[in-house]
């Protein structure tokens, strides 16, 4: 069973459908213990992070997601939920993360460079990373995002898995660093892609 995070902030039953039309099982929840005992954790989100770290909070499920992370659960981060991963964000002022992937959230910035960057964009895609098994190099995915995540320690650039170049701004797009995956894009809104890769997080 693979456990989405319901902390108020994501598209939810849309990651929940595509996930059920690649094969898995998957239940919405808030509840800590379901966490805990899921084969697989998805944390989606959509918003800013001050709000959403104020959620977990709440729900106290800071640890929970901790736990299972570090206890080899394959966890997936999407959009919102892969900046919360990082240390801290500069989104409305300095806010703290949840400081498992060491690096910052930033403002996506350049000259005529609408923001939020918003739409398909291609991936370029690091070799030989599972995230990535029978999708093609270029492929397109759907963003929605004014921020992006800067990886600052030198083992965890080696972990980017894609990186995508938004009318001459390069960031990171994908992350893949043993049992944790998260992605700026949002894998349900993909299409074949996006079915793609989440089947590859069922495999895990």
């Amino acid at each position: 069973m693979i456990a989405i995070i319901d902390y108020g902030m994501g598209n939810l039953r849309s990651v929940q459908k595509a996930l059920e039309q690649v094969g898995a099982q998957a239940i919405v929840t808030s509840d800590k213990a379901e966490i805990l005992k899921a084969k697989k954790v998805i944390l989606p989100g959509v918003g800013a992070m001050r709000p959403a770290m104020e959620r977990l909070k709440e729900l106290d499920l800071i640890e929970p997601i901790k736990t299972v992370i570090g206890d080899g659960v394959p966890f997936l981060g999407i959009c919102l939920g892969m900046q919360l991963l990082f240390d801290k964000s500069y989104e409305g002022g300095e806010v703290p993360g949840l400081g498992i992937v060491p690096g910052i959230v930033t403002m996506v910035r350049g000259e005529n460079l609408k923001v939020p960057h918003m739409g398909w964009n291609q991936l370029k895609i690091s070799d030989t990373m599972p995230m990535y098994q029978n999708v093609s190099q270029g492929s397109n995915v759907y963003f929605c995002h004014s921020y992006f995540v800067r990886p600052i320690e030198s083992q965890e650039k080696s972990c980017i898995a894609s990186i995508t170049d938004y009318n001459g701004f390069l960031f990171v797009s994908s992350f893949c660093k043993d049992n944790l995956w998260a992605v700026q894009f949002h894998p349900e809104k993909s299409q074949k892609v996006g079915l793609t890769i989440l089947e590859n997080f069922k495999r895990l």
